[in-house]
């Protein structure tokens, strides 16, 4: 079994990879959606991805803790966890928008040391990208290096965001939506979080922010944007941690200016108040 000096990007990428093609398998069949919950929609690929990858971490790495989405932890007292999202964009696959992917990462747990999370993969097989990185060694897209990007303003920018797929009547998201739209050149919505942060580290977008995400969805993708050169925090600037339920990624340049924009939506000042569809009617 490799030592935490070897390099874990290979057998994840291999995993990650067969899990895709698996997902693609059954995406090409339009799979019957199944409902649990109110619109939180779950997929037999969802579930037979997860195992899979579970199967292949117990042959290769036997005795490493296991967080997945589906069948929650398997915790074995192991100084390494994993953080596996079988299928990060369950709705888009469920209703057949190919934007959808694998992730997995990789964390090693130090006597007197806080964890760190050390290797991650993120595969959009609908697009064949592997997203990767590894503490210390840079981000990668299909093996060639990615940087973030060198917007300085947020005028210039353009970001990414998401919403819940239950209890949206809770979530305040519509307002910063609003506001960060006024403000940039516009807001993505594309219902995969992990995918969004590797976009950020590739430079396709310029930052990201999602309220209430799970440790499973973020743990790789942070990992990507901070080795490609980017930022990762609370929307209060102070330090991302996995169970944070906060995340605010970005190119580490306009970082500043989206905390400050966060902190005046938070207080409720200078709002720009939504615009009533009767007076547009009219």
């Amino acid at each position: 079994m490799p030592t935490h000096r070897d390099n874990f990007l290979p057998a994840m990428s291999a995993i990650a990879r067969e899990a895709g093609a698996l997902l693609m398998h059954y995406f090409q069949k339009h799979i019957k959606i199944e409902y649990k919950g109110d619109a939180d929609l779950v997929t037999a690929a969802d579930r037979a991805s997860e195992a899979l990858i579970r199967e292949r971490i117990q042959q290769q790495f036997p005795g490493h803790d296991v967080l997945g989405e589906e069948q929650g932890l398997n915790d074995q007292g192991s100084d390494y966890r994993w953080y596996v999202d079988p299928l990060d964009g369950t709705t888009n696959f469920a209703h057949g928008y190919p934007v959808f992917c694998v992730s997995m990462a990789l964390e090693r747990r130090e006597s007197q040391k806080p964890a760190q999370r050390i290797a991650g993969v993120v595969y959009d097989p609908t697009r064949d990208e592997l997203f990767s990185a590894e503490r210390g060694r840079g981000a990668q897209l299909n093996g060639a290096a990615i940087h973030v990007s060198q917007a300085a303003q947020l005028k210039e920018s353009l970001l990414a965001t998401g919403f819940p797929s239950h209890k949206r009547h809770k979530n305040p998201n519509i307002h910063f939506y609003h506001q960060i739209t006024l403000r940039t050149h516009g807001v993505r919505r594309a219902g995969s979080a992990a995918l969004d942060l590797c976009n950020v580290a590739s430079g396709r977008f310029d930052g990201f922010w999602e309220f209430n995400l799970n440790p499973w969805d973020t743990a790789a993708g942070v990992l990507i944007v901070e080795e490609a050169g980017g930022k990762v925090s609370r929307f209060d600037g102070s330090a991302f941690e996995i169970d944070s339920r906060e995340t605010l990624a970005s190119n580490g340049l306009i970082h500043p200016a989206l905390v400050q924009e966060f902190e005046e939506i938070f207080a409720g000042r200078g709002l720009d108040p939504l615009p009533n569809p009767r007076d547009y009617k009219r």
